[in-house]
């Protein structure tokens, strides 16, 4: 006569729900403990048939993208090819992958919670525009995470991004060759943990060339090609004093300066050169092209992923943070 799984979790000393996710093929317990109880349930003869077939996936994923304003994530491409590159991942190891919005604006513990007891084997967090009280939500959660784009440094995240600082070095440093003289800075005026990182690459470009950091002209700038131009507008209007040549924080307040500049009679890269950042797909459909820093999106993406199963499946866990490289991209509005 063949065990039950409710004996079996007797004899083992286990919780019949432990004993039920081996059976099952679900994730939730350590490969040790699922191995235990299947050379047990082999032992005493348990009637696998019993479960039936073997289930197509082995959990469910979510990607959640975290919303304060919506100022950096509504509608961007960016979002888009990470995504790609997590449901990659994700139907290579055979996970479900779901995608949800996390509003700051609604009560943030209780959305977590609701997926969470929603068969949900891990999480992977947009966390973009997260700044660091948000991080507290993430502090006490009970499923593995991973951090996208932005850094928390609690023991229970991973953290997956770009190395910002030395792509904005790299960018400055090729403005200072370029031009012979001291890039101006297009920052943005939206605080986020990727641009201070930016900044941090820019003004240490300044000093490893010898240039002084208070001598740079920066305009502060909203981050979206609209709001960039409106900002740039107003202090053209204003007789601002100019740069000859530029960095800025994303592709968006690049081209959003780069239209208000040309709407003002200057032309790019005759009269100001502008490097952006991401790489993003109307860098390329600008008149002139814009130089960029290339962000590997959907490497990103696969790469938390990859993470996050990583630490679903292992007995041992160890918190990481991840910097994936940027490279320069040239292309015309830079001499």
């Amino acid at each position: 006569m063949s065990i039950t799984a409710k004996e079996l979790a007797k004899q083992l000393g286990l919780s019949p729900s432990a004993v039920s996710i081996a059976l099952n093929n679900k994730p939730g317990i350590s490969t040790e403990t699922r191995k235990k109880i299947l050379d047990a349930a082999r032992v005493s003869n348990y009637d696998f048939s019993k479960i039936g077939e073997k289930k197509t996936t082995a959990g469910t994923i979510y990607f959640l993208i975290y919303i304060k304003d919506g100022a950096v994530v509504y509608e961007n491409p960016f979002i888009t090819q990470v995504q790609e590159g997590i449901a990659t991942a994700c139907a290579q190891h055979e996970y479900k992958l779901l995608v949800r919005n996390l509003y700051e604006e609604g009560d943030v513990l209780e959305q977590l919670n609701n997926i969470i007891y929603s068969n949900c084997a891990g999480l992977i967090i947009l966390g973009t525009e997260m700044q660091k009280p948000d991080f507290m939500y993430l502090k006490n959660l009970t499923v593995p995470i991973v951090l996208l784009d932005t850094y928390c440094d609690f023991p229970n995240v991973d953290c997956v991004m770009i190395n910002n600082m030395q792509g904005a070095f790299n960018a400055t440093v090729r403005l200072i060759h370029k031009h012979i003289g001291q890039p101006g800075y297009l920052h943005s005026s939206y605080p986020i943990h990727s641009f201070e990182e930016r900044c941090e690459g820019f003004y240490r470009a300044l000093r490893k060339n010898g240039l002084p950091s208070s001598k740079s002209v920066v305009h502060l700038l909203s981050p979206s090609v609209e709001g960039a131009y409106a900002d740039m507008l107003e202090l053209l209007e204003q007789n601002t004093p100019l740069a000859s040549c530029y960095f800025a924080d994303n592709d968006n307040i690049a081209i959003g300066a780069m239209k208000a500049f040309q709407h003002k009679g200057y032309k790019i890269p005759a009269d100001i050169s502008i490097i952006g950042f991401d790489n993003m797909p109307l860098s390329t459909s600008v008149i002139p092209a814009l130089s960029t820093i290339h962000v590997p999106k959907q490497n990103l993406g696969k790469t938390a992923a990859e993470r996050l199963i990583n630490v679903i499946e292992s007995d041992e866990y160890y918190s990481v943070k991840i910097e994936i490289s940027a490279t320069y991209i040239a292309r015309k509005s830079v001499i």
